[in-house]
């Protein structure tokens, strides 16, 4: 009889490490879906906030009609681009095409003077934070759920069950890398 509790106990305890496994890969996936999902939502507030943006521009920036465009055009393929790298792609040259423009607006003062395009300028300084910090959040929760892919003996587990690794939201540009030089 006790023959057959010893090699019981060791096969319950086995399925029960595995079942414990395979939960954390699945919580594991669902925070990167969660943390993509955050992303998304400050993508798509920071979307909703461009043509605004771009309509308290145009009257003071007529020459400027290319910037404009860019940013219109970059606008639509982030709306279209679902692929984490791509969309980080995409993003990236957003994000410094509104740089661009923040930077042209200040050769015009009565843009600069206008309390709409100040108020969009703050939210729009605001929104990136929140993409910033959004970012983060699940850069992190994909390397978590990579560690566990890759690790042993939780890699067991993820191959048996085709679990795959996430891809991160990185920064394209080398030069959006560089640390700028400060001088005074």
């Amino acid at each position: 009889m006790i023959i057959w509790i010893i090699p019981a106990v060791i096969i319950v305890g086995i399925i029960i490490w595995f079942i414990g496994i395979y939960n954390k890969l699945v919580r594991n996936k669902n925070m990167v879906e969660e943390g993509w999902s955050g992303i998304e939502v400050q993508l798509k507030r920071r979307s909703n906030l461009i043509p605004n943006l771009i309509e308290t521009v145009k009257g003071y920036m007529g020459h400027e009609a290319k910037l404009l465009s860019e940013i219109t055009q970059l606008r639509s393929q982030s709306k279209n681009t679902q692929a984490v790298a791509e969309k980080s792609k995409v993003e990236t040259a957003l994000t410094r095409s509104l740089g661009n423009l923040i930077a042209v607006a200040e050769s015009y003062p009565d843009l600069k003077a206008n309390q709409n395009f100040l108020d969009l300028q703050n939210e729009l300084s605001q929104i990136e934070n929140d993409i910033q910090m959004a970012r983060r959040y699940f850069n992190g929760t994909v390397r978590n759920l990579n560690i566990m892919i890759e690790a042993f003996p939780s890699n067991l587990v993820a191959g048996q069950f085709g679990f795959a690794k996430a891809d991160f939201f990185e920064i394209e540009d080398p030069g959006d890398r560089k640390v700028p030089d400060v001088k005074f």
